[in-house]
């Protein structure tokens, strides 16, 4: 288990309260917690802390993102991870590792990746359309094989495309099916008519040896032998 949230207050310490030091992550992952919702994160009620926090910083946040907020996880919150990202500058990209109390840099790797190991996932900067369709380079968590994992977006289109296709498949399956139900009718009709024309030609050839029977017993009654006309 565990809680995927952002945009929300953390609450750490009482002394934080009063001081009204409110603290709102974008980005925050626990693990080993139920993923009920939540209107804010109270680490002493929860009984966890945040594993990993990632900052979106902008011009007017950067340095607080940088600074307080980067000695508050480390010192207080004792968050394991830290990352940040500037969405318009996408080379503004960094991460922390606590080790021994103290944050360490973190080293991107050949991929240009930062890798976060509570979580076994990694951080890449990938280009393309996504929210609110702006066509800009994003933060995504990916597989450490390198694949992006999907948005709950896209998850539900790739659902809809699937669905469409199958759909799709499956009128062409029922049009198959009907053509070949009515290949199956019209091969039906032709063997019918076969038969009946066979049937035809042996009526007509008994009505024929017949006729000719009857003609070479008139002959015989009149004294000829057919076999020599």
């Amino acid at each position: 288990d565990g809680y995927f949230g952002g945009n929300m207050f953390l609450y750490f310490s009482t002394e934080q309260i009063k001081n009204q030091d409110f603290r709102g992550p974008d980005v925050f992952v626990v693990l080993g917690v139920p993923k009920a919702e939540r209107l804010s994160w109270v680490v002493w009620e929860e009984g966890f802390a945040p594993d990993v926090i990632i900052e979106l910083i902008s011009e007017s946040t950067a340095n607080t993102d940088k600074t307080t907020k980067k000695v508050v996880y480390q010192d207080q919150v004792r968050v394991p991870e830290y990352f940040w990202y500037d969405p318009f500058n996408p080379e503004d990209f960094a991460g922390f590792r606590l080790h021994n109390g103290v944050y360490q840099p973190l080293t991107e790797d050949e991929q240009g990746r930062l890798i976060s190991e509570r979580l076994g996932l990694a951080l890449v900067r990938w280009q393309g359309v996504y929210k609110n369709n702006v066509d800009t380079t994003w933060l995504r968590w990916a597989t450490l094989e390198g694949i992006v994992l999907p948005t709950p977006e896209e998850i539900a289109a790739q659902a809809q495309e699937e669905a469409a296709q199958a759909q799709q498949e499956a009128i062409q399956a029922q049009q198959e099916a009907a053509q070949a139900q009515q290949q199956a009718i019209q091969a039906q009709q032709q063997a019918t008519q076969a038969q009946q024309e066979a049937t035809q030609a042996q009526q007509e050839a008994t009505q024929a040896q017949q006729r000719a029977e009857q003609l070479a017993a008139h002959l015989r009654a009149m004294g000829v032998d057919p076999d020599q006309v």
